[in-house]
């Protein structure tokens, strides 16, 4: 990251707390080491990817609000980026024998995705764009860090290699500009991030718990 002294780098320190619950969660302990029972990844999966598309959506609509024709092709861009993650989800779900198109979403991916898209709509797009941050940082954050003695090999280096690679950071700090450009720090922005950054850490713990 080259963002240091920027709102979305501030953010991002003020809420580290959080950022290290989620990496010491025994969900993502379990995808760095391997140990992580498949029915809980699998349960993950089918989240992860309804989770998505409400994030996909709320990049469409930020695109859409974009005061400028530049903010509208990174947004749109981004979604592309989501739509990618997504083909990921469907080789995860091939390979786990899941349905992810019929997954009912469970209180906290629903608590998560009802915010953003709340968010997104009423609300101007650098309120947006820091509601979505937390997510594009938080996993690259992870990446990195399980992948920082190597990337082992077992049933989730996937994972790992998608959100530690050079061509997952590229598209945080896209999105971290566009923060920079159009939010201000206020109260608002400050509790939307945290609140963002809360809804990742109670997502790992639902996959944990399945629930």
């Amino acid at each position: 990251m080259t963002l240091e002294g920027t709102l979305a780098e501030n953010l991002w320190q003020q809420n580290q707390d959080l950022a290290i619950a989620s990496l010491h969660s025994p969900f993502v302990q379990g995808i760095g080491d391997g140990s992580l029972a498949s029915d809980k990844f699998a349960y993950y999966v089918g989240q992860d990817a309804f989770f998505l598309e409400a994030f996909a959506r709320a990049y469409s609509i930020a695109a859409a609000k974009a005061p400028d024709w530049q903010g509208f092709g990174v947004f749109y861009q981004l979604a592309g980026g989501v739509l990618q993650e997504l083909n990921l989800h469907q080789s995860y779900a091939a390979q786990w024998g899941i349905d992810w198109r019929s997954v009912e979403p469970g209180t906290a991916t629903r608590h998560y995705t009802d915010f953003l898209l709340a968010t997104a709509w009423s609300h101007e797009v650098g309120v947006t764009a820091v509601a979505m941050l937390p997510c594009m940082r938080l996993y690259a954050f992870l990446g990195q860090q399980l992948a920082l003695n190597g990337i082992p090999t077992h049933a989730y280096t996937d994972w790992i290699n998608t959100y530690s690679s050079a061509e997952f950071e590229p598209l945080t700090v896209q999105l971290a500009t566009l923060a920079n450009q159009y939010a201000t720090l206020s109260p608002l922005v400050s509790s939307t991030y945290r609140y963002a950054m809360q809804c990742e850490l109670d997502f790992f713990q639902a996959a944990w718990d399945g629930v």
